[in-house]
């Protein structure tokens, strides 16, 4: 098994911290407790491209549960936890290649490594292992039952890829599954996002002015949660809906180039790029401070950003870069413009994962037993296994809710009963 992690000494710890994490993810824990019966992924190669953190440590072993021969590497060069890395290498037999920190040449190496192995399945968050099985190994795509998407950015890509028709093999958007994206997407990174700014940065946040990029259900968590510490809060959109939304949510919306000019904390949430540019930050005010959690280091310019700076960068705190600009100011990038909630904490709660990742696990089980008829598009999750993971979910909790009658469901189908 060819691991390659940071020390492997750090495995005790990670078993620990993996543990606890599984203790909030009862819904995986019944998935697990299914797949270890019946072994739906007997004789599958899983390669997983995810965040190596405590979450993903229990879907990969569920995937093992399930008799999958797992692969992981990280999706993303600083959301790498090495004693979880450690704990899979060393005490769950799952190959993992990722260190905290790598840089890009050993990130794409690792990539590499996983698809050596020859998955039938790929997991992506980001789309990053995808995009390297189309231009790099297309020799391998024939091997390829299909695969799984986990985050929006990756989604966004994948259906570029469709629509131009390069996709080649069928991938499933958990992304979209209802029990992913109003609450991994909503309060996972709404409460992550704060976390890790208030972690970064241990400034007070309460009568602060923090500027959200973006009104997606991201977008929507992060505002609630910067609201509820006590911030005002504006929000700045390219799309009148959202932006309408936001603004009979009480918020306060703008363009961007205006709320440069008032605000102390900037928080992008888009899936794009170069939202914050130089204009923008020619116009802050000294002692910003910039944050992303979007999924890829592309939203925050930072290459304007050291231009301005020319030079005069300073990493003040551990995970604060201090760029002075030529007029005097300060501004503040955080995780290296990095996923802010995996780069300066510990990325979303294990109980919000739990959702997210029973889909990936449902979903990887219904690409194995549906892959003679699918074709390469992006699919839904499909309602039946997102109605399944809520049921589970408000059976772990110990919530029960109401059914409808027989007279009910008559009702429902019905057009003929009415005024």
């Amino acid at each position: 098994m060819g691991c390659d992690v940071k020390d492997l000494g750090l495995a005790g710890k990670g078993r620990e911290r993996i543990e606890w994490a599984a203790g909030e993810m009862p819904v995986l824990a019944l998935i697990r407790e299914r797949f270890e019966k019946e072994r739906p992924l007997e004789g599958i190669r899983v390669g997983a491209c995810l965040h190596v953190t405590t979450e993903t440590a229990n879907l990969m072993e569920t995937l093992a549960a399930g008799g999958a021969e797992v692969a992981l590497c990280a999706s993303n060069p600083l959301s790498t936890q090495d004693d979880v890395a450690a704990a899979l290498c060393e005490q769950g037999g799952i190959q993992t290649n990722a260190i905290r920190g790598e840089d890009t040449e050993t990130f794409f190496r690792h990539i590499n490594a996983v698809l050596d192995t020859r998955p039938h399945i790929t997991m992506d968050d980001g789309a990053d292992m995808v995009s390297v099985l189309h231009k790099e190994r297309q020799d391998q795509i024939a091997e390829i039952l299909g695969g799984t998407e986990e985050t929006t950015t990756g989604v966004i890509r994948l259906r570029a890829m469709a629509a131009d028709g390069a996709l080649r093999y069928p991938i499933v958007s958990v992304n979209d599954a209802d029990t992913k994206h109003l609450f991994d997407n909503r309060f996972g990174t709404g409460q992550s996002t704060m976390d890790a700014i208030m972690r970064a940065t241990n400034r007070l946040l309460a009568g602060r002015t923090i500027v959200v990029c973006g009104y997606g259900m991201c977008g929507r968590g992060v505002a609630s949660r910067a609201r509820g510490m006590g911030a005002h809060v504006i929000v700045t959109e390219v799309d009148p809906t959202p932006a309408l939304e936001a603004m009979m949510e009480g918020y306060r919306v703008m363009p961007l180039l205006e709320a440069a000019r008032v605000g102390d904390i900037f928080i992008t949430v888009t899936g794009d790029k170069a939202v914050i540019r130089r204009e923008h930050m020619d116009r802050m005010k000294d002692g910003a401070i910039l944050a992303n959690s979007g999924h890829f280091d592309v939203e925050i310019d930072k290459e304007a950003l050291g231009t301005i700076a020319e030079g005069r960068v300073r990493r003040i705190r551990e995970f604060v870069d201090e760029y002075t600009t030529g007029d005097g100011r300060r501004l503040h990038l955080l995780g290296e413009g990095r996923l802010v909630n995996l780069a300066a904490a510990e990325g979303h709660p294990a109980a919000v994962m739990d959702m997210s990742f029973a889909n990936q696990a449902l979903a990887a089980e219904w690409v194995v037993k549906n892959a003679a008829s699918l074709s390469p598009q992006v699919y839904e999750v499909p309602r039946e296994i997102d109605k399944e993971v809520a049921r589970l979910k408000l059976r772990a909790m110990g919530v029960e809710i109401d059914t409808l009658t027989e007279e009910q469901e008559e009702y429902l189908r019905s057009w003929q009963e009415g005024t």
